[in-house]
């Protein structure tokens, strides 16, 4: 999975001109950098290192999160790999952006709000808290066991776009249409956020085991660090019970 991301990379690298760049391969075990921030502030989840990629258990449908960055990091992107392994239940993964405390903009592809017909949602809000804003909800099939997807969030000001496996699912000012039993409700426009305007990354799971690998954020505020490797290594594994949390 690595191997094959060389080529983006290093085009990225070559073309974001101005652009920091940071990539996160968990070819070591080093998540000093990394927080964990729990939805409702539940118990914290699992995250270990295996064979060079983070192994993540969320045994309920409670979003935890892994996150990095601080309250100054403004326009970026941001994307990970993810490999779904188990489905616990009703389920999600998840991408996150402009974190500052427990406050984020959030991306989830998944089942856990058990509503038909919102396999994608977009939000803002506190994640320790059940308030939150709606910015998207709409059909997308759930990520496949067993295999590799990418989630990426942009973020500009106070619009953002939504991406899985390169394909756009939502973008500020776009319409989409509220659908519920396979029945269009209304209409309505993909929502700017307020007050998000600077703040970390991160990503997770709630009610699954998954794999992730390869995170990678660029923009003007973004530090540069790592690179994908060239070949594959030894396995690594690593348990990881102390993470830092907001």
């Amino acid at each position: 999975m690595k191997f094959t991301l060389i080529v983006a990379a290093l085009f990225l690298l070559s073309y974001s001109g101005w652009a920091g760049t940071f990539i996160e391969t968990f070819n070591n075990d080093d998540l000093e950098e990394w927080e964990e921030l729990v939805q409702q502030n539940e118990k914290p989840g699992s995250w270990e290192v295996i064979d060079r990629e983070l192994h993540a258990v969320g045994a309920d449908r409670w979003a935890r999160l892994l996150t990095i960055g601080n309250k100054k990091w403004g326009d970026y992107t941001v994307e990970v790999d993810v490999k779904p392994l188990e489905k616990h239940g009703w389920a999600s993964i998840v991408i996150a952006a402009r974190i500052k405390g427990t406050w984020l903009v959030f991306c989830e592809i998944g089942d856990r709000l058990f509503l038909p017909g919102w396999g994608a949602i977009c939000r803002t809000g506190d994640f320790h808290t059940s308030r939150s804003h709606l910015l998207y909800a709409g059909p997308h099939p759930l990520l496949k066991l067993g295999d590799w997807s990418t989630l990426k969030l942009s973020v500009k000001g106070e619009t953002f776009i939504f991406w899985v496996n390169d394909e756009k699912v939502a973008e500020t000012g776009e319409g989409f249409a509220f659908v519920h039993g396979g029945a269009e409700i209304f209409k309505a426009k993909v929502n700017r956020f307020r007050g998000f305007l600077t703040g970390g990354a991160g990503f997770g799971l709630a009610n699954y085991t998954a794999n992730f690998d390869n995170v990678i954020i660029t923009g003007e505020d973004i530090p540069d660090k790592g690179t994908l490797p060239v070949a594959p290594r030894e396995k690594l594994a690593t348990t990881w019970g102390h993470l830092k949390r907001f």
